[in-house]
């Protein structure tokens, strides 16, 4: 199976030692030079728009995750959007980079073993766009759960588990602090140094916190708040509708006149059932 990939790294040796393992693992595989940095990962994805992207998560400048979003809103419309796998030594990031659409996730240093497996699963997903399935959401390969509490992710034997959900944020308001329960957020929103909540209460119906979202978002209950953009995340309760814009998903919020986008990564989470 032909296939055109990029590797972005910013560590020359580990790029090198994953390109070599891909070479011996999967010899039909082509490789592009590989990107030292996420802006240069997004530079070349999009001249040279790849069937496959493996971005490490942690660069300098542009990280891994926020490198696959712009790569994705820019994608052009009649490509079948890249398959993607986060490579990191932090494996922290592994339920984040579920929710981002990963096909899967492969922490440092590559295991031979493991890395056949991410292998197998993009093959079954290449092959199943070649007999025309779905490009925006394959599905699993053989023997392998879409949902990241079921994969084979995991430090040693210990499965990846997210921290006990939020249920109060404490905000820090003049000389006050204000008690907001997370179910009365409709919606979190970056905005400079800080992140926006959007509320419905009466009074204080926006208010800041310094938490990035990237801190936030691991904390926050997965089924119950879904990221939407690289700069949004919403309470899945509080929507009202949503609406293809111009080729673009908005969604309306309710008692809300604006509206959020979703950028193409998180797409796939609003289909009809």
């Amino acid at each position: 199976m032909n296939a055109l990939a990029l590797i972005a790294e910013d560590e020359p040796l580990l790029a090198d030692a994953l390109a070599r393992m891909l070479q011996r693992l999967w010899p039909e595989l082509q490789l592009l030079p590989a990107a030292p940095d996420g802006q240069a990962a997004i530079e070349a994805a999009l001249q040279a728009l790849p069937d496959i992207l493996f971005l490490d998560i942690q660069m300098p400048d542009v990280t891994g995750i926020d490198a696959a979003d712009v790569i994705l809103e820019r994608w052009p419309d009649d490509r079948a959007l890249p398959l993607i796998v986060f490579v990191t030594a932090y494996d922290h990031y592994a339920l984040a980079a579920f929710e981002h659409a990963a096909v899967d996730y492969v922490l440092k240093p590559v295991q031979s073993a493991r890395l056949g497996t991410t292998i197998a699963r993009l093959q079954a997903q290449l092959n199943w766009r070649q007999q025309g399935g779905e490009t925006e959401a394959p599905p699993p390969s053989p023997g392998l759960s879409e949902s990241p509490d079921e994969t084979d992710v995991s430090v040693g034997s210990t499965p990846l588990h997210r921290p006990e959900p939020l249920t109060i944020i404490q905000v820090a308001s003049g000389q006050s602090l204000v008690m907001v329960p997370v179910d009365e957020v409709l919606c979190f929103e970056a905005a400079d140094k800080y992140v926006r909540l959007v509320t419905d209460r009466a009074g204080s119906s926006e208010l800041l916190i310094r938490t990035p979202l990237r801190e936030l978002l691991p904390r926050l209950d997965a089924n119950r708040f879904w990221q939407v953009h690289r700069s949004a995340v919403v309470n899945v309760a509080a929507i009202d509708r949503v609406i293809r814009d111009g080729g673009k998903l908005r969604i309306h919020i309710r008692g809300r006149a604006e509206t959020l986008e979703v950028s193409r990564m998180y797409a796939h989470r609003f289909k009809a059932m």
